[in-house]
């Protein structure tokens, strides 16, 4: 962790023009259909869940989230270090979240070649069935956009518009979702970047002490009539205060769900990622794209 830090502090001093903001990736695509309901702006919560902690804060934060009157998806890895919880996934479908499959062993070997892609594709298919999910994102943010076309999925989260911090630092440069077609032009899913910063990045890495980069970013998309995805883990919340060096205190989440509600009242559509891509698709047939 300490070699991470120092890493992204020098990234960080070097790109002060490409992160938090890249200003290119506000430009609104021609073809942009809007928000539902004239809504200024999308706000999409996704949680990744990479460890029996996060497991266990999982009902913990998806109370949270509705505290404040939003709601998220809730990804789950199908064959890490914990066993995949069945009746958790059941209780959160049942408040009207939503599953999504994250990886398959959080590995960091997804890619490792096209044929053992391939493998895996099979296996999570199988997973994206029985949970009944239609989206995925990847371990580590790693990405070959071409070869999720293997996955039966409505959507990918698996991009961000800008991240140096990334293992694969280079952004799709847009705050808007775009659609991924299939070579045959019949098919294909929608890609949805994160745009707000990753609460492990700002807070663990970075050592942030509080939200202004999220609250500068965040003011930053609805100018521009973006979309705000961003990804907090359960696994790194401190819900009883930051009690271990890869924690943070749960209030500087609260306050961003806060600062969403009482700035931007009337003026956000919080949608399930899946909900993002039902609208995108429905909006843009035939064409499917965004450009």
């Amino acid at each position: 962790m300490a070699v991470r830090r120092w890493l992204a502090g020098r990234l960080r001093a070097a790109c002060p023009d490409r992160w938090p903001i890249y200003e290119p990736a506000g430009e609104r695509p021609r073809n942009f259909p809007g928000w539902p309901e004239g809504k200024r702006f999308a706000f999409v919560l996704t949680h990744d869940v990479e460890s029996q902690t996060g497991v266990d804060r999982c009902r913990r934060l998806a109370e949270l989230d509705a505290r404040f009157g939003f709601r998220g998806s809730f990804n789950f890895i199908p064959e890490g270090d914990y066993q995949a919880p069945t009746e958790l996934m059941a209780w959160l479908k049942a408040k009207g979240l939503e599953v999504g499959v994250h990886d398959l062993r959080h590995d960091g070997k997804l890619y490792d070649s096209r044929a053992v892609f391939q493998q895996h594709a099979d296996k999570i298919n199988r997973y994206l069935q029985e949970w009944d999910a239609v989206g995925f994102r990847s371990a580590f943010m790693q990405r070959e956009l071409e070869w999720l076309h293997d996955l039966d999925i409505a959507y990918d989260t698996s991009t961000f518009d800008t991240d140096p911090f990334e293992p694969q630092p280079e952004g799709v440069h847009t705050i808007f979702p775009f659609w991924c077609g299939a070579p045959d032009g019949k098919s294909g899913y929608l890609e949805l970047p994160y745009t707000l910063p990753q609460d492990s990045t700002l807070f663990v890495v970075l050592e942030e002490k509080g939200i202004d980069i999220w609250k500068q970013k965040l003011d930053w998309i609805v100018e521009r009539g973006g979309m705000a995805l961003v990804n907090v883990h359960p696994d790194y919340i401190g819900f009883e205060g930051a009690q271990r060096p890869s924690e943070y205190p749960v209030n500087f989440y609260t306050e961003l769900l806060e600062y969403v509600r009482t700035k931007f009242s009337g003026q956000y559509w919080n949608a399930l990622p899946r909900e993002v891509a039902e609208h995108f698709q429905t909006a843009l047939v035939p064409s499917h794209a965004v450009s």
